[in-house]
C-alpha cells in the first residue's frame, strides 16, 4: 500500500472509538448533564461489533476457528449482523438463529450479509426445542467445524467491553462521569464497562434498563428467578426470559423497567429533538433515564453516560412505521402519528 494513501485495511479496523454526544434538548428541565455513547458509529451500526470481533479473534488465537469453519449464534439481530460482517472479511460461514420478534429489516440485513437465517418463535420457553437458543445448539451439534458463539453465556462478551468500552468511556469523560446507563440483554455491555469503571471509581453508579416482561430486575433484587415475571413484549435486545451468565449483577446498582410504548415514542422523540436516528433499544435506554430523573436519581452536577446501542435503520418496519405503531395500539390510527411527525401528502 502506498504510504501517502491513508486507508484502513478492512472495515473491521473501524470498530470502537465511538463518540460521546451531549443531549442538548430532550433532557431539558432535568438536573444533570446527559451524554450519549452512540454505538451506531461502529461499521456494523451497533455495539455488537465489539464482541463479534473480540470473540472471533480469541477463537482464532486459541485455534478453535479455522479457515472455512462455520460460526453459529443466537441473536435478536445485531450480534448476528456483526458476526456476519466479520465472517465476510475473515472467510467464515455464518448461521444465525433469530427470534421472530426481530424486525424484518434486521432479518433482511442478515441475509444481505450472506448469513443463513433460522427464524424461531419468540414467545416460547428458553428450553423449548423451537427457541432460538436450542435451535442454535442443535445446529452446532449437527455441523462439523462449527463454533457456537453463545453470547449469553460467554465470559468473552464481558471481557470485550472491559477491555475496550470501559476505557473509552473513562478517557472520553476524563473520569468525570457519575452515572453509567445501559440496557441489559445479554448483559455484556453493562457488565464489562461497569467492571472497568468501578475499578477506576467505585462511586460511579451503574444503572441497568430492563423491560416489563423480563426477569432481570427482580433477579437483581432477590437473586431469584421468577417465571411469573415473564410475558411477551416487543422491544428487541433488551431483557430476558432466562438469567444470562454474561451479566455481572454485582456491578449493577439498580434496574429500571420501561414499557414498549414509552420506549417507541422516546426513540421517535430522539430523532426530532436531537437528530439522532437510533433504534428501539436506544429509545428504551433514554426512557429509563427520564424515569430515573423524575425519581430524583440525578443532581445538577451529575454527568450521565447513556449507551445507545444501534441505528434506526433496523426499525423502519417497527417504531418508525406509522402502521406498526397503530397495530400495536400505541395510537388510535396512523394519522395520529403522521400529524405528530408533520407528514403531509400532496395530491
Amino acid at each position: 500500500m502506498r504510504e501517502d494513501i491513508k486507508a484502513y485495511n478492512n472495515i473491521l479496523e473501524l470498530i470502537g472509538d465511538t463518540p460521546l454526544v451531549k443531549l442538548n434538548n430532550i433532557m431539558k428541565g432535568f438536573p444533570g448533564n446527559y451524554y450519549a455513547k452512540v454505538e451506531s458509529f461502529n461499521p456494523g451500526h451497533s455495539s455488537k461489533d465489539r464482541i463479534a470481533l473480540f470473540i472471533i479473534e480469541e477463537a482464532e488465537r486459541k485455534g478453535i476457528l479455522k479457515p472455512g469453519d462455520t460460526i453459529i449464534e443466537t441473536t435478536s439481530g445485531n450480534t448476528g449482523f456483526s458476526l456476519a460482517m466479520v465472517s465476510v472479511v475473515k472467510g467464515y460461514n455464518c448461521i444465525l438463529a433469530v427470534s421472530s420478534k426481530s424486525s424484518k429489516d434486521k432479518i433482511s440485513m442478515l441475509k444481505s450479509m450472506g448469513a443463513k437465517v433460522y427464524v424461531c418463535p419468540a414467545h416460547v420457553p428458553a428450553d423449548d426445542p423451537r427457541s432460538y437458543y436450542e435451535v442454535a445448539k442443535q445446529l452446532h451439534k449437527e455441523i462439523e467445524g462449527s463454533v457456537y458463539i453463545n453470547q449469553y453465556f460467554n465470559q468473552l462478551n464481558i471481557d470485550a467491553h472491559y477491555k475496550y468500552t470501559g476505557p473509552e468511556v473513562w478517557k472520553q469523560t476524563n473520569g468525570k462521569l457519575t452515572h453509567f446507563v445501559a440496557c441489559c440483554g445479554t448483559g455484556g455491555t453493562i457488565s464489562g464497562t461497569a467492571r472497568y469503571l468501578k475499578e477506576k471509581n467505585k462511586d460511579i453508579k451503574v444503572l441497568g434498563i430492563d423491560a416489563y416482561g423480563s426477569v432481570l430486575k427482580k433477579y437483581h433484587e432477590t437473586r431469584e428467578f421468577d417465571e411469573k415475571e415473564i410475558y411477551p413484549y416487543r422491544i428487541e435486545g433488551l431483557g430476558k426470559n432466562l438469567i444470562p451468565k454474561a451479566t455481572d449483577f454485582d456491578v449493577i446498582d439498580k434496574f429500571e423497567k420501561v414499557s414498549d410504548e414509552d420506549s417507541a415514542f422516546t426513540a421517535r422523540e430522539l430523532v426530532k429533538q436531537e437528530g439522532l436516528f437510533l433504534g428501539y433499544t436506544s429509545g428504551a435506554a433514554l426512557q429509563g433515564v427520564k424515569q430515573l430523573a423524575m425519581q430524583g436519581e440525578f443532581e445538577e452536577d451529575s454527568n450521565v453516560i447513556i449507551v445507545f446501542p444501534d441505528h434506526g435503520s433496523r426499525y423502519m418496519s417497527k417504531v418508525y412505521s406509522d402502521e406498526w405503531m397503530t397495530e400495536q395500539g400505541f395510537c388510535e390510527d396512523s394519522s395520529e402519528v403522521e400529524d405528530e411527525l408533520q407528514v403531509q401528502y400532496v395530491k
